[in-house]
Order: C-alpha cells, then sequence, then structure tokens
C-alpha cells in the first residue's frame, strides 16, 4: 500500500487546534499544498457530525473568501478537523490567518446553511449551526497555533 502521510504522523504528541502543512507538491502549473486544519485533540474528541457538517459548508465559503487558490476543504473521516487544499506556496501562518477569519464569519453567520438543501446536499438533514458556531467560538478562545509535523518514531 502506498504511504499515507497521516499515518506517519504521531497523534499523540500534536496539540491541537492548530494550522500543520501535512503536503506539498510540485506540478507543472505550480505548487499544491495540503494544510491539517485540526479543531479536536486527536483520540480525546471529536465533533459531532452535524456540528462538522455545517463548519464545512460554512468554512468552504468563507474561506474561500480569505484566501485565493483554495482548491479543496474535506473534512477528516476521524471527525477531529479539516484537510484544506490549495494552490500555492501560502505558508502556514498565512493559512491561519484565513481559517481565524473564517471562524468569525462562522459566529456572525446568520440565516440558512449554504448549500444545506436536499438538492444541493447528500445529507441535508445532518446540520447544526449552533454546534458549527460553538465549536468556532470555543477554537478562537483557545488560539490557534502552527503545529510542526510530529512523525512516528521510527517512520
Amino acid at each position: 500500500m502506498a504511504e499515507v502521510e497521516s499515518f506517519s504522523l504521531d497523534h499523540t504528541k500534536v496539540r491541537a487546534p492548530y494550522v500543520r502543512l501535512a503536503g506539498r507538491k510540485t506540478l507543472a502549473g505550480g505548487v499544491v499544498e495540503k494544510y491539517d486544519l485540526r479543531l479536536a485533540q486527536p483520540n480525546r474528541e471529536a465533533l459531532p457530525t452535524g456540528a462538522l457538517h455545517t463548519l464545512e459548508h460554512l468554512l468552504a465559503g468563507y474561506l474561500r473568501d480569505h484566501l485565493e487558490g483554495v482548491i479543496d476543504l474535506s473534512p477528516m473521516g476521524c471527525r477531529t478537523g479539516f484537510y484544506l487544499v490549495v494552490e500555492g506556496p501560502l505558508g502556514e501562518e498565512k493559512v491561519l490567518v484565513a481559517f481565524e477569519r473564517a471562524l468569525r464569519d462562522v459566529l456572525l453567520h446568520e440565516g440558512p446553511v449554504p448549500g444545506a438543501s436536499f438538492r444541493e446536499c447528500g445529507n441535508y438533514r445532518d446540520h447544526d449551526l449552533p454546534g458549527a458556531k460553538a465549536w468556532a467560538e470555543r477554537l478562537l478562545r483557545q488560539g490557534l497555533r502552527v503545529q510542526a509535523t510530529v512523525p512516528l518514531e521510527g517512520a
């Protein structure tokens, strides 16, 4: 099986919430970077699916408002954060600032969740705007930081 970057990260030594450069690929047309936007401490907590799903919908738009070159934002299956894929190079600090601004936008969001109707969403019933706002407030209160990659020993 091919090597997967996240499987070589020592999840016991990282401290959420954080932004971490998880990968960089140089392609013929430029650079693509993948960032680990970690909201919850691995193996200690996980976001409820409704809050995570709503954050995905809101951050997909709000991150694009503050950061050029966003390709994709995808939730982690472990429900502890997101992977952000961008045209780079951007750098962790620039991503961190954009992430903080997007979280502030989540706190101010009023009205329906974008893309959360039966026709637009594959699981439109599983949204929780108050839960998403609570996580955004928690992350901003705790303060985001840049996390270095901590590889597993022997990896």
